[in-house]
């Protein structure tokens, strides 16, 4: 593993990441716990979260369902309670499956929606005045390189996923002036445990090498690296952009 930078401005930040409990979101959440920040998470598996949680002291959690935005923003209220006023907000959370085109309903569409988008917003219109009492912040989205590479099998997470670049392009906008820098990191193939056990077949791994400019699979923690970027002082002046994490996929 290689020797990773330290980030100084993150130590006793208080961060805030959705879906933290498995795959990507446990990365984050560990990667801003090894740096110091005060870390909570929101995440809908009891199990999974406690786990999470008891690995470090500064890490933190909730339970709720993001598709319920009540119940996400109560328990975004205790949660920032506990850790404090949100310096960082990572929208971490979706669900990337697989569904034909010609199976979609219209509740099967919302529903994703749901899953993959509408939180975000109202994660962000939860926290924001926080950001903006404090001087600034750093909200981080995450999107997907399934779209750009117009990838199909997903057709409804493909059109969230697109969304998400709209949604980070005009809020930066409207929270610059405050200070709060709002991007998003656009991962490619993963291999977290969920692709691995799904997806993640030796033909569809050949396939995608060829696609990737770089010959190894991508590990979840360089996903977290960049975020931690994204959230430093190192950062101050990217907003309203795209950082990929990719291997050159094309």
């Amino acid at each position: 593993m290689p020797d990773f930078a330290i980030y100084p401005s993150l130590k006793d930040k208080s961060v805030v990441v959705s879906g933290g409990a498995q795959g990507i979101g446990a990365e984050i959440v560990k990667a801003f716990a090894g740096q110091g920040a005060r870390v909570g998470f929101l995440d809908l598996d009891e199990t999974a979260s406690a786990a999470l949680a008891g690995t470090a002291e500064n890490i933190d959690y909730e339970i709720c369902d993001l598709r319920d935005i009540s119940a996400m923003q109560a328990a975004l209220a205790k949660l920032t309670g506990r850790t404090g006023p949100c310096q960082v907000l990572v929208n971490n959370a979706a669900r990337d499956d697989r569904h034909d085109w010609k199976d979609v309903t219209p509740d099967y569409w919302d529903e994703r929606q749901a899953t993959n988008l509408r939180h975000m917003f109202f994660a962000i219109q939860a926290i924001a005045p926080d950001m903006i009492a404090n001087g600034g912040g750093s909200i981080i989205n995450m999107g997907s390189n399934s779209w750009w590479e117009a990838g199909g099998g997903f057709p409804s997470y493909a059109t969230a996923k697109a969304a998400v670049h709209g949604l980070t392009r005009t809020m930066a906008r409207d929270l610059g002036d405050h200070r709060i820098r709002v991007n998003t990191v656009v991962p490619g193939w993963i291999m977290t445990d969920r692709q691995k056990e799904l997806w993640a077949t030796p033909e569809a791994l050949e396939a995608h090498r060829k696609r990737q400019c770089l010959p190894d699979l991508i590990d979840p923690v360089y996903v977290a690296r960049m975020v931690l970027f994204l959230a430093s002082d190192d950062a101050a002046m990217c907003s309203a952009n795209n950082y990929m994490v990719e291997a050159g996929s094309i």
